[in-house]
């Protein structure tokens, strides 16, 4: 078995036989993941009227899948440290697979919320995964590059995800969008199997141990806070429940923290933290996927209930989210390689922000499309840039030994991201309008749209504020 340093090192720019196949199945994980979620997001407002779901159902239909994956994604990393990225990562894809088959039997609502769950279990188990296993089989100067490709076939998921929830949901029906995981799965994890060496990476010769008290620390503060939010969209943010729920997720986090600091083999060393660097990618790229997730969320609500759009119309109307990163994508990783995370991360969620605040101010009922797409197309350019810019700045400020931690983390932080963005966008929706009329959706979507350029924003003054420094030679 090759050691870690002879997967990670090329003589060459060219990658090898290993790291293409490493980069191919661990995109494919990547690009699973993803097309479940914007092809549900297409579907979201079929399977309103399907299976007589509220807003609330809709949320958690999202919410569910996000927050079992960012609570047991450190979890998985550990476990990849101590059984082996490899197995780890083929179990966690026929978890998935296994869990697309409950979603697509669910009868009702909350069966298929329940299913949602599982299948985020196998999603925490399959991506963090698959970053491990690219940044370990890269050297340092062409992470940026397969972050690039990476994202590129995540975009590529992203444009065939509402398209394809389109196309099934009106011509078959909303089942099927689940169904489709099951063979990629399932082939995929024997390919794993097959072409992709072992990795075992803990700091104890791959014996790295969970660290069950601050599982259920962090568990809970997450749980507790975004159940807080979706809450407040419904019952107000004085309800006794809300603040109660954001109490019991205060306490938890500081529990959680206060125990990493004196835990012997925490699950987040804090000390990864002291690295400004480090520390403004953690906290960008939690605004940005918040951002980034309410835009989906609600434009494909928007297209339908407000614009008038059928389903395949609705994905079709989303590709530019998807197209833009798909072409690109690798451009931008090695642009992130040569130039520095920082001016990539400041230009992307620059963009992102404008891109927001436009359908923020604009969006109406009977909305010009062009004026919509170039809208989305701007906001796409910005996390194109942002984001291999972001992922860099957490894996290459880390050594060698921290890469499965600090891929788990930045996993973790970018769902529950994604989760809180749905939820504190959804309050906005609610407050601001609802679905009673299309005037009414425009308005709770204006407002949604607001609460994401916010989020992008703050994660573009992060970026200003940090540390002016040179992108130093990521540690191998």
């Amino acid at each position: 078995m090759p050691s870690r340093s002879t997967l990670a090192a090329s003589p060459s720019n060219r990658p090898t036989a290993d790291q293409r196949w490493t980069l191919a199945l661990a995109s494919t994980g990547s690009f699973l993941v993803i097309l479940d979620l914007f092809a549900v997001s297409t579907a979201l407002p079929t399977l309103r009227a399907a299976l007589h779901a509220s807003i609330g159902t809709l949320d958690w239909t999202i919410n569910a899948y996000a927050l079992t994956f960012a609570v047991l994604l450190m979890t998985a990393a550990a476990l990849g440290d101590r059984w082996g990225r490899r197995p780890v990562y083929a179990s966690g894809l026929l978890l998935f697979a296994a869990a697309s088959v409950a979603c697509a039997l669910a009868p009702n609502g909350t069966a298929l919320v329940a299913a949602r769950a599982v299948q985020g279990i196998g999603a925490a188990v399959t991506m963090p995964m698959a970053l491990a296993l690219i940044n370990t089989a890269f050297p340092a100067g062409r992470r940026g590059w397969a972050m690039g490709v990476f994202g590129a076939v995540t975009g590529l998921a992203t444009v065939l995800g509402p398209v394809l929830g389109g196309v099934i949901t009106e011509l078959l029906s909303w089942s099927y969008i689940f169904w489709l995981n099951v063979p990629v799965g399932v082939a995929t994890a024997a390919a794993v199997v097959l072409r992709i060496r072992d990795v075992r990476d803990g700091a104890a010769g791959g014996q790295r141990t969970l660290d069950p008290l601050g599982l259920v620390l962090s568990g809970v503060s997450v749980l507790a806070l975004v159940w807080g939010v979706v809450r407040a969209a419904a019952d107000g943010w004085g309800d006794r429940g809300v603040v109660w729920a954001f109490v019991l997720g205060g306490a938890a986090m500081v529990a959680f923290l206060a125990w990493q600091r004196r835990a012997t083999r925490p699950m987040i060393p804090l000390r990864l933290f002291a690295d400004r660097t480090f520390a403004a990618g953690i906290a960008g790229i939690f605004v940005q996927s918040a951002s980034l997730t309410a835009l989906v969320f609600f434009t494909a609500q928007f297209l339908q209930d407000a614009q008038g759009d059928s389903p395949l119309a609705a994905g079709l109307h989303l590709l530019p989210l998807g197209l833009v990163p798909l072409v690109l994508g690798p451009w931008s990783g090695g642009c992130t390689d040569r130039v520095g995370t920082r001016p990539m991360i400041v230009t992307g969620m620059t963009l992102q922000t404008a891109g927001m605040v436009v359908l923020a101010v604009f969006s109406r009922p009977g909305l010009w499309y062009p004026a919509l797409a170039a809208s989305l197309a701007v906001g796409a350019i910005g996390f194109t840039l942002a984001v291999p810019a972001l992922t860099k700045s957490v894996v290459g400020s880390v050594e060698p030994a921290d890469i499965g931690t600090a891929s788990g983390l930045f996993s973790t932080v970018r769902q529950v991201g994604g989760a809180f963005g749905v939820a504190l966008a959804s309050a906005a929706f609610t407050a601001a309008g609802g679905y009673a009329t299309t005037h009414a959706v425009a308005a709770g979507y204006r407002a949604a749209m607001a609460v994401a350029a916010a989020l992008a924003g703050f994660g573009m003054v992060t970026a200003l504020l940090s540390r002016r420094v040179a992108d130093r030679p990521a540690k191998r």
